[in-house]
């Protein structure tokens, strides 16, 4: 892992150091995975502080940067380190610490001259390598199987919680470290609830289903969203599952490196906007998904973000109906120089089961 965007960060706020704490940026900069600890950054080292528990593990897994362990006074370690380095300014993750976090730090640090960083960091992450996309096409092949399972399984009578149960053992089964988010089994009315929490709700014949979920293979997240339908759609069914097909695929036809996630984001609004259902569509278009589910970069109508070849993100318009319910249609997609290339495989036809 080069450093060198990091030691730019670095020189554009003024500090000598930076003591990173989100643990999906202590991953992607250290390799370290557990989760607890400190990463040091400095002109002079790169150093790893976690407890005892931690310090095989940390010691397997950072391959670039020495590992410290920390005692009783865990604070110590990184106080002489600052001292002896003569550290003036150093940066913490502002974003990421909580106020008291931030508060024990800036009282218990050697040097008193802190300042906060917001997205600096996670910025760095936008932009995938080969490798990192290799990990989330996995992990979203992972979960295209696991659509095609559940499409056998999923029936009247069987309730949500039962249907998002078994998405979550067949994707842990068939190599998922673990799940992106809590596995989204929305149906009938709850469908056009964007964020439902799968519920006791039986579900019925003529209720729209919708299936977001996710896993993680090696560390990386994967995202995707189908609806379909138990039983045969009726003509609204039909329609607005129609016009949400129509805003994702101009979406994936139009983005595309050099334009801004407003614009991105357009592609597909305008569509769902003029068809009369602009206001039932009120998140944006997708996320940047990476060691995290929700990274940088957003398509949304307030992102100017320009995007990059090598960016991953979701592309994932609605319509949320109250009283008749919903429909998401969402892919992983890399962004490239002429388009996206697309590593969600599931068919987009309205299914019926």
């Amino acid at each position: 892992m080069s450093f060198e965007k990091i030691e730019q960060v670095m020189e554009k706020a003024g500090v000598q150091a930076v003591i990173v704490t989100d643990p999906y940026n202590i991953r992607y900069f250290s390799g370290f995975s557990g989760g607890e600890g400190y990463l040091y950054i400095s002109h002079s080292g790169r150093v790893m502080y976690v407890d005892s528990r931690y310090t095989l593990w940390a010691e397997s897994e950072c391959k670039d940067c020495a590992v410290e362990t920390t005692g009783i006074k865990r604070y110590r370690e990184i106080n002489d380190r600052l001292v002896r380095e003569g550290v003036e300014r150093v940066a913490l993750e502002g974003k990421h610490l909580t106020y008291n976090m931030f508060k024990e730090f800036s009282d218990e640090l050697a040097c008193k001259n802190i300042t906060a960083l917001s997205d600096e960091l996670e910025l760095i992450r936008m932009i995938k390598g080969a490798d990192e996309i290799e990990m989330i096409q996995k992990a979203e092949s992972i979960g295209d199987e696991a659509f095609t399972y559940i499409l056998g399984e999923i029936r009247p009578g069987m309730t949500e919680k039962e249907t998002a149960l078994l998405i979550e053992m067949y994707m842990r089964s068939h190599g998922a470290d673990a799940l992106s988010f809590d596995v989204i089994a929305a149906s009938g009315l709850n469908s056009a609830k964007p964020h439902a929490v799968p519920s006791d709700k039986k579900i019925c014949r003529g209720d729209f289903v919708v299936l977001d979920f996710g896993c993680v293979y090696n560390g990386y997240c994967s995202d995707m969203t189908r609806t379909i339908v138990i039983g045969k759609p009726n003509s609204r069914q039909a329609e607005i599952y129609g016009i949400v097909r129509r805003a994702q695929q101009a979406a994936l036809d139009n983005i595309k490196a050099g334009m801004t996630g407003r614009e991105a984001d357009a592609a597909a609004r305008d569509i769902i906007s003029n068809e009369g259902f602009g206001e039932c569509f009120g998140h944006g278009l997708g996320h940047g998904i990476g060691l995290y589910i929700h990274e940088m970069p957003r398509l949304s109508v307030s992102s100017d973000t320009v995007l990059e070849s090598g960016m991953v993100v979701s592309v994932e318009p609605g319509i949320y109906i109250e009283g008749f319910g919903g429909v998401r249609i969402e892919d992983a997609v890399v962004i490239e120089q002429d388009g996206v290339r697309n590593l969600t495989k599931s068919s987009k036809e309205l299914i019926s089961v």
